[in-house]
């Protein structure tokens, strides 16, 4: 038996597709939005409308941006002959918030999974050779300590080190299971520093 009429289940049902959002939750943010001031929800609804159309791929690093390049990529100030590979834009941003890595970035997508039927031509790997035929020093793989995340990292060593371009892995501040994007920045920043080569 439903307890509310059609919109509220609707917007209920829709809040619930959201990830970590279960139905209890997805009824608390229901709720609060249905008790918001009507401008505020037209802000909401024009913020998710507007993101949905205008964000797209930064077409070096492959974070998502609303401009052509991202910040990052357009900043003079980075060092733009190191690449710090992640496997997401979270994973990204929690590197950022450590405030002591000055080289790029470039963004996966995900990892390799053969158990998920995830293959090297499913992420961004053939753009990160790409980028590699400029001036690059040297490789940071910084994915997660998963088994997809070191399959990614194996995988990234051997295409690359032929190349004659260094490439290190972040150290294991990171626990193995972790995502990036959960863990404070001290640790990823101890990772970072400790980094060995692969």
């Amino acid at each position: 038996m439903d307890y509310f009429s059609d919109h509220i289940s609707k917007l209920i049902g829709e809040l619930s597709k959201l990830p970590g959002i279960g139905p209890k939750s997805a009824g608390r943010l229901a709720f609060h939005i249905i008790d918001m001031p009507e401008a505020e929800v037209e802000e909401l609804s024009k913020a998710l409308i507007d993101a949905k159309k205008n964000i797209r791929y930064c077409k070096s690093c492959y974070t998502i941006t609303d401009d052509e390049e991202c910040p990052i990529c357009k900043s003079s100030k980075r060092d733009h002959s190191v690449i710090m590979v992640v496997e997401n834009t979270r994973d990204l941003a929690a590197y950022e918030k450590t405030g002591k890595y000055n080289g790029v970035y470039h963004v996966l997508h995900g990892a390799i999974s053969p158990m998920l039927g995830i293959g090297p031509s499913d992420i961004k790997l053939k753009e990160l050779v790409e980028r590699l035929k400029g001036d690059i020093k040297e490789v940071i793989v910084a994915t997660n300590s998963s088994l997809e995340g070191e399959t990614t990292a194996m995988y990234i060593s051997k295409l690359i080190k032929p190349a004659g371009i260094k490439v290190s892995r972040i150290a294991s501040g990171v626990p193995v299971g972790g995502d990036l994007e959960c863990i404070d920045e001290v640790t990823l920043l101890r990772a970072l520093e400790g980094r060995v080569e692969i």
